[in-house]
């Protein structure tokens, strides 16, 4: 009997802890973020150390889109014409970006929103760990690019 509280208090000690994300939170996905690992139900995580691309978010009233752009090293961007359109979802407690293009419509269930953290949950429980990142300038001594 012990043995069973000790398991509750354990869940729902993690359920309490984790983050709430509410509606003025969405502005934080806006921008630039970086895969950094996926973790997956049987432990066997994949670790990003290097990426060549990154995920544009753009979001205004829960709604826009998300591109995939990969960066230079002079602080620009390569970008072509595919986006996945993406509206925020509030479902109670629950928050999702639902996806959708002209072939596929998904769903991924935002986990941690931060300025610059973002776990999203897909359908298969894998979660995506991304870190909020910029424009990469390895050209003219770092000097600010326009």
């Amino acid at each position: 009997m012990k043995l069973i509280f000790k398991v509750l208090f354990f869940c729902l000690f993690f359920v309490s802890c984790r983050q709430k994300i509410v509606p003025a939170d969405v502005v934080k996905l806006n921008g630039y973020w970086e895969i950094e690992k996926v973790a997956v139900a049987d432990g066997d995580d994949k670790n990003y150390k290097i990426n060549e691309n990154f995920d544009y978010f753009e979001i205004k009233d829960n709604q826009g889109f998300r591109k995939k752009v990969k960066p230079q090293l002079d602080g620009t961007f390569i970008v072509n014409d595919t986006y996945e359109n993406v509206k925020v979802r509030f479902d109670k407690e629950t928050v999702f970006l639902d996806y959708s293009t002209d072939f596929a419509q998904w769903s991924e269930e935002l986990m941690k929103l931060t300025d610059e953290e973002l776990v999203v949950k897909n359908a298969e429980n894998k979660e995506y760990h991304y870190k909020k990142t910029g424009p990469i300038n390895i050209t003219g001594n770092g000097e600010k690019i326009k």
